[in-house]
């Protein structure tokens, strides 16, 4: 259950209480046997399969998928004191080096060394803000993939498999570099994509390489306190221009995941303020949508449904409206649906009366 302000939204408006059975811990074995939650504007909530999620969209529509791909980011380590440590990259920075959270009894010392996996040494560089910089002996990506493992969210509680490894992955994903799931992707499957493409809607992509900020919570009442992660994008000049075309043709440009989401109006508002129109554009984004936002690109969202207190409750809260993703949540939890990276999904568009944010 939700609790509301009459003025200024603090953290508090963005809880509710969760039946832990109902956080999903495994994948389904269809990916588009998920259940879809469409939330209209007129505020009415639909119950769908994700398969029909055809019927829900129009020829001419453009979805936009993040292809990241998730990283075998985690690891567990011995330092040569033999205390042990848990490593999770963070980003990969160079062919041989990359960031990465340690957690240890004691902070390594820049110089010295953990063997990860029990199969390689890795040396610590310098402290990068809350990472350490690590040098690997030969390609980093390549000792992820044959020593490291697929980084599940901490809600998901079994040690990873093979199983996962394949469903912790969409079937788009191409460009290495992610250490969570843009997780709304995980519902498509080859048929559905088909479908979608034979019944006229357009398919694009982005790259934004979800970083651990994904899951850091809010730890002050003033949400606009809060400070985001940087995770890098690439917006291609193809997607660019199919996005013109999708307007200028009246129809809907709808944001597969709030990755894809944050990419493309990190992107938009950066033109903006530059007096310049949306163009390609590799950067990085911090950008922290609340209630309030106006947005730029996006006019609807497919979403999982997101943790209490999270800066991705408060962005879906931010486009579809703080008192209908209050109502829809409260009736998901009713009717069974399933949470987080390996629930059900949301298919929002986005409320006519947000404001500007300051």
């Amino acid at each position: 259950m939700f609790y509301s302000s009459n003025f200024m939204y603090t953290l508090l408006d963005f809880n509710f209480n969760l039946p832990s059975e109902l956080v999903a811990q495994n994948a389904l074995p269809e990916r588009s046997a998920s259940r879809l939650l469409e939330v209209t504007p007129s505020g009415s909530l639909l119950d769908h399969r994700f398969a029909e999620l055809l019927a829900c969209v129009k020829p001419g529509d453009l979805l936009v998928f993040n292809d990241t791909k998730v990283l075998k980011a985690r690891f567990d380590g011995v330092k040569a004191s033999g205390g042990r440590v848990e490593v999770l990259i963070e980003r990969v920075t160079g062919p041989r080096t990359a960031i990465a959270q340690i957690r240890a009894s004691k902070r390594p010392a820049p110089g010295s060394i953990i063997r990860l996996a029990g199969a390689f040494d890795v040396s610590i560089g310098q402290s990068v803000k809350l990472f350490h910089t690590l040098h690997f002996s030969h390609d980093c990506i390549e000792l992820m993939n044959w020593y490291g493992r697929i980084p599940l969210p901490p809600y998901i509680k079994h040690y990873p498999d093979s199983y996962d490894d394949i469903r912790y992955q969409t079937v788009f994903a191409m460009t290495p570099g992610a250490i969570a799931a843009p997780t709304a992707g995980l519902h498509f499957d080859v048929p559905t994509l088909v479908a979608l493409e034979m019944r006229g809607v357009r398919c694009a992509t982005l790259t934004l390489h979800v970083g651990s900020g994904t899951f850091q919570p809010v730890r002050t009442d003033d949400i606009q306190q809060h400070k985001m992660h940087s995770e890098w994008y690439t917006i291609p000049p193809a997607l660019v221009e199919v996005i013109r075309a999708t307007h200028a043709a009246g129809r809907s440009v709808i944001a597969v995941g709030t990755t894809s989401m944050r990419a493309l109006e990190s992107a938009a508002l950066d033109a903006e303020r530059e007096g310049r129109e949306l163009g390609s554009i590799c950067s990085e984004t911090d950008l922290f949508i609340t209630p309030g936002y106006q947005f730029r690109v996006i006019d609807r969202l497919v979403t999982n449904f997101h943790l209490p207190k999270s800066t991705l409750l408060m962005l879906v809260s931010a486009f579809a409206g703080v008192e209908p993703i209050r109502r829809a949540y409260d009736y998901a939890i009713s009717k069974r649906y399933r949470f987080f990276s390996y629930g059900d999904a949301m298919l929002l568009t986005r409320a006519t009366h947000s404001l500007v944010q300051p």
